[in-house]
């Protein structure tokens, strides 16, 4: 697997995602996805996608998100990669589950 870019977008925040294959690495602005969204639930936002298709600890993801608020930006970055997943997804020929 190549290099994969998606946008999300919420609000007036904006998500660009680099995913690769690797060890379940999320960086958010150069910091670790936990550092960058304080609560748990905005944790679980980030990765809902990632548990949808049981890739948590598959791919490498880098993204750097900016404006709107906290949430706005969480909501963001997970449309980014739920893009990224339903593109590899496809690439692979499986069916995109359905949440």
């Amino acid at each position: 697997m190549e290099l994969i870019q998606t946008v999300g977008r919420r609000k007036t925040s904006v998500a660009r995602a680099l995913t690769t294959k690797g060890k379940g690495n999320i960086t958010i602005n150069n910091k670790e996805y936990k550092e960058y969204f304080p609560s748990i639930i905005l944790h679980n936002k980030v990765i809902q996608p990632l548990k949808t298709i049981n890739g948590i600890d598959k791919y490498d993801i880098r993204v750097s998100v900016s404006g709107g608020g906290i949430t706005g930006q969480s909501e963001a970055v997970r449309l980014a990669i739920a893009r990224a997943m339903v593109a590899i997804e496809r690439a692979l020929g499986v069916p995109v589950p359905v949440e």
